[in-house]
């Protein structure tokens, strides 16, 4: 399962970036965000549990997960390996590019999906990617893309 999602932002490379890394804040900014938490620090990174909600209409399903996260300033990215969580061993990574006078944010995540017998792989890439995890990185780009743009 792959999943990609990619947004245009008004605000200089940099300051995407740090929003990108600063996920403690993320509640602040995306309202569909429950909490995040940094289990670990390491650097920019370490161990991150994150808790989101997916709206359906007028009801919210309630999502959680731990990761392992990594920045990489020169490329500028920045990576994630869940480590807990139904999506547990699902890789992504936040791709930050400069697009003339915006900056470009991909966010990829691959997933061969849960180890449930027969249907695991079907519900990755007809359910949790499609719905689930675009549902959520979608909603997460556009409140970034508001953080960022508003500060400008």
């Amino acid at each position: 399962m792959r999943t990609v999602d990619r947004l245009l932002m008004r605000a200089p490379l940099a300051r995407v970036l740090d929003a990108a890394v600063s996920v403690e804040r993320w509640p602040e900014w995306l309202p569909h965000y429950r909490w995040v938490r940094r289990l670990r620090r390491e650097g920019d990174g370490g161990l991150v549990e994150m808790a989101a909600w997916r709206p359906f209409g007028p009801v919210k399903y309630p999502t959680w997960w731990v990761s392992e996260m990594w920045v990489d300033r020169s490329a500028p990215a920045v990576h994630y390996r869940h480590v807990r969580g139904v999506t547990t061993g699902m890789d992504v990574v936040w791709q930050i590019s400069p697009a003339g006078d915006e900056t470009e944010v991909t966010i990829v995540h691959d997933w061969t999906g849960p180890r449930w017998p027969l249907v695991g792989t079907a519900a990755a890439s007809w359910v949790i990617g499609p719905v689930f995890i675009h549902g959520i990185a979608s909603r997460t780009l556009a409140g970034i893309r508001r953080a960022v743009e508003r500060a400008t």
